[in-house]
């Protein structure tokens, strides 16, 4: 009994030390950002049911960063909504990495490790020195994506690094290290300065042409390569990270299929994402430069985008760039073979494939009837009551409203008939 009630006691503890390392800011927080220092911030509302979900993972990020030069702290917009003025709040939630005289929004999935990461890149210089082997093996082991300079800190291929590392900072890890660090896990076979992305334990080059001088050019290049490379061969593609995934500029390529509550995928739909994969892992020299493959596992994204519903698993090709699609039509994606894959992804590329979908404005309002349509089918199927109630009672005030209107004027002419006659019977 005594270790049950100790048990309890520590998770209540536990939980309310969680909870405390969460600053509550009030409007106060416009002069006190004046004074220094870096916060992370969330900015919410109490009745958004996303900023609610967010609200546990949110403890653990303050508990995570709570030794760090990071406060962590949360912002009520509908209580401060001068502070949501000033920081051009349009969503719930929205997190921002703030300072003295900057804010910059996080765009990621809300999850604890990219939030975090996100914070420890913004809270550090844009490129970040490694002075021992020992680090550098630890980000290798950590399996974590990042950007790797190797030589002098000088010379064009520097600045830009640098430069190019400004820009990107709040999406990726940049770091630059000697040539006697890195040659003990990386054989060069360029000459230095040299950059290169570390990604499924792997390394590629970036092609630095040293006869190139313009920094403008090299900047622009250096910027694509790296817009190109921050995200892993075949990542994941969510809500959270599809519009910087759009920022490649690439035609997209998704494996659809679905996770269960425990983020499990039946066999079947594992063989097809497989062998989606396998394509791209044979073939990267071939399709990366044009291609970046990844797979979803909420089928609504995917039938948000291709507008309709699709079957499971399923192939979608996304334009970046002009948002139109291409699905296989010839041949059910669940019996395609790396070889059939290849000769639809040559169709998309020579673009002899049949493309739908885009910006026009038939396109948009179709897209917006269909996503309606669909949100008020799953919540019918969810709770069919609930949603009588919700559109149900709306739609009955606003046909008394009418009928009031509209019978209005016939009971004002009824009465005024009646008026007449009552006068022509005295007369």
């Amino acid at each position: 009994m005594k270790l049950i009630i100790t048990f309890l006691v520590t998770a209540y503890i536990s939980e309310r030390c969680l909870g405390s390392r969460v600053l509550e800011l009030s409007d106060k927080f416009s002069e006190i950002r004046k004074d220094g220092g870096q916060w992370l911030v969330k900015f919410y509302a109490p009745w958004c049911g996303h900023c609610k979900r967010l609200e546990p993972v949110w403890a653990h990020v303050a508990q995570a960063l709570y030794r760090t030069n990071v406060r962590v702290g949360k912002v009520d917009c509908t209580r401060f909504t001068s502070l949501a003025t000033e920081f051009g709040i349009s969503g719930f939630p929205t997190i921002k990495f703030i300072t003295s005289d900057n804010a910059i929004t996080f765009h990621g999935d809300r999850n604890k490790d990219d939030i975090i990461n996100f914070a420890l890149r913004m809270a550090g210089p844009p490129v970040q020195e490694v002075l021992r082997p020992e680090s550098l093996a630890n980000l290798k082991n950590m399996n974590q994506l990042f950007f790797m300079y190797v030589g002098e800190q000088e010379g064009p291929l520097w600045v830009s690094f640098n430069n190019v590392a400004g820009q990107l900072q709040s999406h990726s890890f940049f770091y630059s290290c000697s040539k006697e660090i890195a040659s003990a896990f990386v054989n060069f076979t360029t000459e230095l300065p040299a950059l290169f992305v570390h990604k499924e334990n792997t390394h590629y080059f970036y092609p630095f042409d040293t006869n190139v001088s313009d920094p403008a050019h090299l900047n622009t290049s250096m910027y694509n390569w790296i817009n190109e490379e921050r995200f892993a061969t075949f990542p994941k593609v969510t809500r959270g990270n599809i519009n910087e995934i759009l920022q490649t500029k690439k035609y997209i390529v998704l494996a659809v299929v679905e996770e269960n509550k425990l983020q499990e995928i039946p066999p079947e739909m594992k063989e097809f994402k497989d062998m989606v994969e396998s394509v791209i892992l044979k073939n990267r020299d071939k399709y990366h430069r044009y291609f970046q493959f990844g797979w979803i596992a909420s089928p609504e994204l995917a039938n948000s985008i291709a507008m309709q519903v699709l079957p499971l698993p399923y192939l979608l090709v996304l334009n970046s760039t002009t948002n139109h699609h291409h699905i296989p039509e010839e041949e059910d994606p669940f019996q395609m073979s790396p070889e059939t894959l290849e000769i639809f992804l040559e169709k998309i590329y020579n673009q002899s494939a049949a493309v739908y979908g885009g910006n026009g404005l038939f396109v948009k309002i179709y897209r917006t009837y269909f996503e309606t349509s669909t949100s008020l089918s799953d919540m019918w199927k969810g709770n069919p009551v609930l949603t009588s109630v919700l559109f149900g009672l709306p739609l009955m005030f606003l046909s008394l409203i009418l009928y009031s209107i509209c019978c209005a004027d016939i009971l004002d002419a009824d009465e005024d008939e009646e008026e007449e006659l009552l006068h022509e019977k005295k007369e």
